[in-house]
C-alpha cells in the first residue's frame, strides 16, 4: 500500500489542509447523483483526493454517445451500468476509497433512504425533476448540496443548504415545463464543458468537507463562448 502521506502530500502541504484536513477527507461520505458528464469529473477528483467513501446513484447504462464527455468510462464499458464502470474506475485510481454502487433510479419513494447516510450530496443529474427532488430531500434531511448544470456553452454551479443557507427553490421556486427545457440530445455539448463544471463542483465539495471558505447564496455562471465568469447573489 502506498504511504498515505506520500500519496496526498501535495494537498497536505497546503497550510489550510494539512494532516488534519486529510483526515477529514478520509472520514467523509459523499453521494454523487449521476455518473455522466458532470458526475465523471466529480467522482474522479473526489477519489483522487482520498474521500473515504463515495457512493454513486445512477440507473443508466453506458451508450457510445456518452463517451465524448463521460470520461471515467471506456469503449469496453458500453452497455454496462454506469455505476459499475464508476466503481471499476475508482478502484483502479485509489483502492483506499470505499465505493458504493447504487444502481437505482432516485424517486420520491426512495430519496430519503438513499440520501440520508451521506455528509454531502453532489447533483450531477440531467433533468429538473430529479434536481428538485434532490434539493427538497437535502433540505428535509439538512444535507449540503453541490449543484451544477450545463447547456451548450454555459454552466451553472451553486452550493445549496449549507448550514441552512438558501436552496434551489429560493433561486427558482418551481421547475420549468419539461417541454420547454433544452437538453444535450437536441442541442449537443462539447465534452470539456461538463469537465470544467464538474471539476468546480468537486472543488466545492472538498471545500465543504475541509471546512474551508464555501461559496453559498451565490450562483456561479460560466459562459465558455465568451469566457465570462459571473456570480449572482440570491
Amino acid at each position: 500500500m502506498t504511504d498515505p502521506f506520500l500519496r496526498y502530500s501535495r494537498q497536505i502541504f497546503i497550510e489550510e489542509i494539512g494532516i488534519e484536513g486529510q483526515r477529514k477527507l478520509n472520514a467523509a461520505n459523499v453521494l454523487v447523483v449521476g455518473a455522466g458528464g458532470l458526475g465523471s469529473p466529480v467522482i474522479q477528483y473526489l477519489a483522487a483526493a482520498g474521500v473515504g467513501k463515495i457512493a454513486v446513484v445512477d440507473f443508466d447504462v453506458l451508450e457510445i454517445h456518452n463517451l465524448n464527455r463521460q470520461v471515467i468510462h471506456t469503449e469496453q464499458d458500453i452497455g454496462k451500468p454506469k455505476v459499475e464502470n464508476a466503481g471499476k474506475f475508482v478502484s483502479a485510481l485509489n483502492s483506499n476509497v470505499h465505493f458504493e454502487a447504487i444502481h437505482r433510479k432516485l424517486t420520491p419513494a426512495n430519496s430519503d433512504e438513499i440520501i440520508r447516510p451521506y455528509d454531502v450530496v453532489v447533483d450531477g443529474s440531467d433533468n429538473f425533476s430529479t434536481r428538485y427532488l434532490i434539493n427538497d430531500t437535502c433540505v428535509r434531511l439538512q444535507k449540503p448540496l453541490v449543484y451544477g448544470s450545463i447547456f451548450k456553452n454555459e454552466g451553472q454551479i451553486a452550493v445549496f443548504n449549507y448550514k441552512g443557507s438558501r436552496n434551489l427553490r429560493d433561486l427558482f421556486p418551481e421547475p420549468p415545463n419539461s417541454e420547454d427545457v433544452p437538453d444535450c440530445d437536441r442541442f449537443g455539448v462539447l465534452g470539456a464543458l461538463p469537465g470544467i463544471v464538474g471539476s468546480m463542483m468537486a472543488m466545492h465539495t472538498l471545500q465543504i468537507i475541509l471546512e474551508l471558505k464555501v461559496m453559498y447564496n451565490q450562483l456561479q455562471l460560466i459562459d465558455t463562448e465568451n469566457w465570462n465568469f459571473n456570480k449572482i447573489e440570491f
